[in-house]
């Protein structure tokens, strides 16, 4: 992949964490199960920290710095998709907040892992699979998982059918985003 995707998608993320870390605060507030909460709220607190170390690192590595990365504007679908799983979790019930939010956590540990076996030359692209690929996030999104299996259990066949729905509609936003990424997608003027 060229440098300058990789970038551009390493600035639209750190934008997008911002975001996914306040969608797990609120989650975190409205989960039925007090391990839930604390557990989500761990996530937020390691999307803050332990990602965005990952992704300034990579960013300081191409010359950019936290400031210029917060400088740039947030991409249109960037934009999108913070504000739809902002919505969903604000407006919803906890477990469409939380299958609106499953995509990202799954699809990154499927690419990870995927990527892992190919690897990579280069030492940016393999500390970022290796975050994504490693046996750790793989724990967290089995968290979440069982979390959603748990909910969706409990629910009548219409509601499971509506927490399909929304994993659907994220899963959509996950491949714009990535695709958004390699277009490096800008706003019209």
């Amino acid at each position: 992949m060229p440098r300058s995707r990789f970038q551009f998608y390493l600035i639209q993320d750190a934008h997008y964490l911002r975001a996914f870390a306040r969608v797990l605060n609120v989650l975190a507030a409205k989960a039925p199960r007090e391990n839930w909460s604390r557990i989500l709220n761990e996530h937020a607190t390691s999307a803050l920290q332990e990602e965005r170390e990952l992704h300034q690192g990579l960013l300081a590595s191409y010359g950019i710095s936290a400031k210029q990365a917060e400088d740039t504007p947030i991409g249109p679908t960037t934009y999108a998709y913070m504000n739809h799983l902002l919505a969903v979790a604000h407006e919803k019930p906890f477990h469409e907040g939380l299958a609106a939010v499953l995509p990202c956590y799954w699809i990154y540990w499927e690419v990870g892992r995927e990527l892992q076996k190919q690897g990579s030359q280069d030492a940016d692209y393999r500390r970022w699979i290796a975050q994504y690929g490693s046996e750790e996030f793989g724990r967290v999104v089995e968290q979440v998982l069982e979390m959603m299996n748990a909910e969706a259990e409990r629910l009548d066949v219409p509601s499971r059918d509506r927490l399909k729905e929304v994993f659907k509609i994220s899963s959509r936003y996950e491949w714009m985003f990535w695709d958004m990424a390699w277009r490096e997608e800008k706003w019209l003027p």
